[in-house]
């Protein structure tokens, strides 16, 4: 009987789900959409009853779509958003805000209510804090979890288990409470290499309570991606996903990583896993570089002890809004309106129609003549890396009274520089440390377009290649599916057996002198931006 394996990926906004052959090859996907709240504070928030509705739903169309039966399905992984869930006795949803809605029981990746509790840990100067770039984000689990201690005590001391998003699914599928090492290494503070909680960074940040119980609550067990967990899918899950008990099911990882692992271990030509940056692009940007020892970059988070390729050490920076920063940007502008109806009647998204507008104007060839004097530091969300600035904040420069569609298009490409700009301050970060980075391979929706990445291949100078899998994404989630299941020996094995390399965009020479000029402008903005907002002025 034909092997196949599954993907289930939870983003920001959907689940997704695929079925792979043993080659690689996508046989069926789908997507449902979930809920997202946000109110003020920074505060954005889901439910993991919704989520695992979705989750089940996308499954089922998938296999239908697939055109396998269940028993086909021999193994199965799951990646998800670096999210926070917070269970109640026998797994029941407890709230996280004053919303006072027990649905409402995940503090999203993107929530930035626990910047002042960022602060605070970082002021500690704890050791731990050298694994994570010198500096915690908001966006990582230890702050919110502070957040929740002195705000919802009630929610903090009747919980049940805090788990990453990733490690919630696998327990949904299983009943196993291991947690990834991928997970709680990246966003825990987890010391992967030493195989052990630090028990006086707890206690100094205040979360004293969590070492008195052993860690209990946020994982005693921690365990490799693609390693399998308990007896496989529970009879329950089975039902609900409409599968086999007893189907493997693999630890999972956060879905930037099952898109790392989907691209870098890939065969083909363009570098190799050592000297590629995985740049997965999507609502935000992360990139990933592995190597075979330590390697502290400032600003950068890691290195994580196989974070995401097993004996190997991780580096992961990236930005916290990207393809949301430039639907941000664009709809600012007059002429978003009529360009909006016009993409809605082209049956595509904004963001899409803008750039095959800007392709049909010359691309990226023609970029530097579109763009004009408009320059954009699209930080809207912060600064992840290299400065680890939560603060740090959107800056456009060049601005004129002119509100047609061209300038649109204009402001469309100089936030996507602005984008390859930071991309390219990380990469330098990385080369003064050490890392021989020399190819970017790109994944995710806000990558997809040909104009986009080679529009990233001109303004950091490297070579971008991409995936042959139009979803490398659920496939390095079915990856760890076909590790659990024994299909192969590790993750390195099903990298390069299940992927390849296939479009490459090299830069271009001719605009080389042109994005260099245009860097040195995005630095002075961004430098003038960050002494504006913290008040060194």
């Amino acid at each position: 009987m034909t092997q196949c394996f599954l993907g289930i990926d939870v983003g920001t906004g959907s689940a997704r789900a695929g079925v792979f052959d043993e080659r690689g090859s996508l046989r069926g996907s789908a997507k449902t959409d979930i809920t997202l709240w946000h109110d003020s504070g920074g505060i954005v928030e889901q439910s993991s009853n919704d989520i695992w509705r979705a989750v089940c739903a996308s499954v089922r169309e998938a296999v239908r779509l697939a055109g396998v039966t269940p028993e086909m399905i021999a193994g199965i992984g799951f990646d998800a958003t670096c999210s926070l869930v917070v269970l109640g006795k026998g797994g029941a949803s407890l709230p996280v805000s004053s919303s006072g809605d027990d649905e409402r029981n995940i503090i999203v990746w993107m929530d930035h209510r626990a910047v002042e509790q960022a602060r605070r840990i970082n002021a500690t100067g704890q050791s731990v804090l050298q694994y994570v770039g010198g500096a915690i984000s908001p966006e990582m689990e230890t702050p919110k979890l502070l957040w929740l201690s002195q705000h919802m005590p009630r929610t903090f001391a009747g919980a049940w288990q805090f788990m990453d998003l990733a490690d919630f699914l696998t327990w949904k599928a299983t009943d196993s409470l291991a947690r990834s090492v991928c997970t709680v290494t990246c966003k825990w503070t987890y010391l992967a290499h030493e195989k052990r909680w630090d028990e006086g960074y707890f206690r100094t940040v205040g979360l004293g309570a969590l070492a008195d119980e052993a860690f209990s609550r946020i994982g005693t067990e921690v365990v490799e991606g693609g390693t399998p967990l308990g007896r496989g899918l529970t009879p329950e899950a089975a039902t609900e996903l409409g599968l086999t008990a007893g189907t493997p099911v693999a630890a999972g990882l956060i879905d930037a990583h099952a898109g790392g692992v989907g691209t870098v271990g890939a065969r083909g030509e363009a570098g190799h896993l050592l000297t590629r940056m995985a740049y997965v692009f999507g609502t935000s940007a992360c990139t990933m570089s592995s190597t075979p020892e330590a390697t502290f970059v400032p600003g950068v988070w890691g290195p994580y002890f196989s974070a995401m390729v097993p004996g190997l050490w991780l580096n992961e920076g990236g930005q916290s809004a990207a393809g949301a920063a430039i639907d941000h940007l664009v709809r600012m502008h007059p002429a978003t309106e009529a360009a909006s109806k016009r993409a809605q009647a082209d049956g595509v998204g904004l963001s899409t129609w803008l750039s095959r507008e800007a392709e049909r104007r010359g691309g990226a060839a023609a970029a530097m003549a579109l763009i004009g004097n408009l320059h954009v530091v699209p930080e809207f969300l912060g600064n992840r890396a290299p400065f680890a600035d939560p603060d740090a904040r959107g800056l456009i420069a060049g601005l004129g009274m002119d509100d047609g569609l061209d300038n649109l298009v204009a402001l469309y490409l100089a936030g996507v520089c602005g984008l390859g700009y930071g991309a390219r301050q990380i990469v330098r970060s990385l080369r003064e440390k050490g890392v021989p980075i020399d190819t970017i391979v790109v994944s995710g929706g806000a990558g997809a377009s040909p104009l986009v990445r080679q529009l990233l291949a001109d303004t950091t100078g490297l070579v971008v290649a991409t995936s042959t899998s139009p979803e490398p994404v659920l496939l390095g989630s079915a990856m760890l599916g076909a590790v659990a299941s024994g299909r192969h020996a590790g993750l390195a094995a099903a990298m390069s057996a299940m992927s390849e390399i296939g479009e490459i965009h090299r830069p271009s020479v001719s605009s080389s002198d042109g994005h260099t000029r245009r860097f040195k402008a995005f630095e002075m903005l961004q430098q003038t931006a960050r002494a504006i907002t913290s008040g060194q002025y």
